[in-house]
C-alpha cells in the first residue's frame, strides 16, 4: 500500500528538574548552594533515509515522544541531557503543522534533518539563583515542557520525470516497458491509484527516475477523481511525458486531452507549465492512429514540443524517446516549490514571537481563567512546595502586569483565579 498523507502528534522531552541542595562537608559549616541543573528534554526529529519510499509505517505508529531529561543532582551534578527521538522518514517529505497549516519542514536529501517538536531545558538548580543579597537560595526551577503539537506529513513522490494523461492511456504499460517496475495494469480506469517508481537507464553512464501517477480528469485541480492526491507528486518532476491515446479507442479526441490534461496542470499550480513537456502519442499500432497523429500535429501547431510515435503494448518507437527524455532531465534544473521566488526575503512572523504573555477570561463559575504560553510555562517551572519559589512567580506574575489586569476585570479579595488545572484565592 501506498501512503502519501497522515496526520500524527509529536511531544519532546519535559526538560529535567533543577534541585535545592547545600555542600554538606566536613570542616565546612553552612556550605553554600550546590543544586544541580535539569538535563535538557530530546527533540523529535525527522531524518531522511532514501531507502523508504512510503510513509506506511506512521499508519500502525501514530504517537511520538522524546525522553525527558534527568533531574540534577546534589554537588552541582547536572542531570544527564536526554537523547533526540529520530524518526525516519522517506526523501520528499514534506511536514505541516496540523493547526496552523504552517510548513515545518521539506525534506529532500537523504540524511536531511528537522526538528518537528523542541525538547524543554533543563530547569536551573539553586546555585544559579545565589546573590549578595541571597547566598543561600531555597529556590530551584522544574524543567521547561517541551514543544507538543499534531503535524500533518505529505510525501511527494520524488521522480525525475512525471507520466501524464486520461486513465487507460497505457502510462502503467510504458512505465513497465522501460524500466524494471511492476505497475497493475489492466483495462479498466484508475487501475493505477497511487504512484509507481521506475528506474529508466538511458545509457551505461546515465539514468532517471519515472513516475507513473493516478490518471488525471477533468475537475481535478478541484480535487476531482483523484486530483489533488496525483497533482502534490508531479510538482516535484523536471520533466512531464504526456501521455496521449492517439487511437481514440474510447471515442475520445486525442488533441481535446491533451488540452484538458494541460489546463487541470495549468490550474492547480501554474509554475508546472513552465516543465519541459514531450508529448508519447501511444498506442500507433491500432486502427485510425496514424490519422489522429496527423490531426493532432495539425492542430497543435507547436514545434517546440516533440511528438513521438510509440506503441508501449509492441515496444516500438521508445528507445528515441528515452534518449531524448534523458536529455532534457540533463539540462533542466530542479523547479522551487511553492510561492515564486520574488516572496523569498519576505520576513515570517511568527504568532508566538508576538504573542501576548497571557490572557484572561471569566468561566462560567465566576472564577477568572488566566492562559497564554508564556504565563503557563513560568506555571509549570515553579515548584510550589518552596515558599521561595512561590514568592518568585507572583513577583514575575506583577512584571507582567498581571495583577493590574486582574483588577481591570474587576477582581476583588477571595476570586477565585485558575490556571491550567490549578486554582487560586486572590488577595490584594
Amino acid at each position: 500500500m501506498f501512503v502519501d498523507q497522515v496526520k500524527v502528534y509529536v511531544k519532546g522531552g519535559d526538560g529535567g528538574n533543577g534541585i535545592v541542595a547545600f555542600r554538606r562537608e566536613k570542616y565546612v559549616p553552612n556550605g553554600g548552594p550546590a543544586g544541580g541543573d535539569g538535563g535538557r528534554g530530546g527533540d523529535v526529529i525527522f531524518e531522511v533515509d532514501e531507502g523508504l519510499r512510503t510513509l506506511m509505517d506512521f499508519r500502525f505508529q501514530r504517537h511520538f515522544k522524546a525522553k525527558r531529561g534527568e533531574n540534577g543532582g546534589p554537588k552541582n551534578q547536572h542531570g544527564k541531557n536526554a537523547e533526540d527521538l529520530v524518526v525516519r522518514v522517506p526523501p520528499g517529505t514534506i511536514v505541516y503543522d496540523a493547526e496552523t497549516d504552517e510548513m515545518i519542514a521539506d525534506l529532500t536529501e537523504n540524511k536531511q534533518r528537522a526538528v518537528v517538536a523542541k525538547g524543554g531545558r533543563g530547569g536551573r538548580g539553586n546555585t544559579r539563583f545565589s546573590t549578595p543579597a541571597n547566598p543561600a537560595p531555597y529556590h530551584a526551577e522544574n524543567g521547561e515542557p517541551a514543544q507538543e503539537r499534531d503535524i500533518r506529513i505529505e510525501l511527494k513522490v520524488l521522480a525525475d520525470v512525471g507520466l501524464v494523461g486520461f486513465p487507460s492511456v497505457g502510462k502503467s504499460t510504458l512505465l513497465s516497458v522501460v524500466s524494471a517496475a511492476k505497475p497493475k495494469v489492466a483495462e479498466y480506469h484508475f487501475t493505477t491509484i497511487s504512484p509507481n517508481l521506475g528506474v529508466v537507464s538511458v545509457d551505461e553512464a546515465n539514468s532517471f527516475v519515472i513516475a507513473d501517477l493516478p490518471g488525471l480528469i477533468e475537475g481535478a485541480h478541484l480535487g476531482a477523481g483523484l486530483g489533488h492526491q496525483f497533482l502534490r507528486h508531479i510538482e516535484r518532476t523536471r520533466v512531464i511525458i504526456h501521455v496521449v491515446d492517439m487511437s481514440g479507442a474510447e471515442g475520445r479526441d486525442p488533441y481535446d486531452d491533451y488540452v484538458k490534461i494541460n489546463e487541470e496542470l495549468r490550474q492547480y499550480e501554474f509554475r508546472l507549465m513552465e516543465r519541459p513537456q514531450v508529448v508519447a502519442a501511444n498506442k500507433m499500432d491500432m486502427p485510425g492512429a496514424e490519422e489522429n497523429l496527423k490531426a493532432f500535429k495539425e492542430q497543435l501547431q507547436n514545434d517546440e514540443i516533440k511528438i513521438f510515435p510509440i506503441s508501449a503494448l509492441s515496444k516500438t518507437g521508445l528507445q528515441p524517446l528515452i534518449s531524448y527524455v534523458g536529455q532534457l532531465v540533463d539540462e533542466t534544473p530542479m523547479f522551487p516549490l511553492g510561492e515564486s521566488e520574488e516572496n523569498e526575503d519576505k520576513v515570517v512572523y511568527r504568532a508566538e514571537e508576538m504573542e501576548t504573555p497571557f490572557y484572561i477570561t471569566r468561566d462560567d463559575d465566576g472564577s477568572f481563567v488566566v492562559s497564554g504560553k508564556q504565563i503557563e510555562k513560568l506555571f509549570q517551572m515553579t515548584d510550589f512546595n518552596r515558599d521561595e519559589s512561590v514568592r518568585r512567580f507572583a513577583k514575575r506574575m506583577r512584571g507582567m502586569g498581571l495583577d493590574d489586569a486582574l483588577r481591570e476585570r474587576g477582581i476583588e479579595d477571595g476570586d477565585i483565579v485558575r490556571i491550567l488545572d490549578f486554582e487560586f484565592e486572590f488577595v490584594n
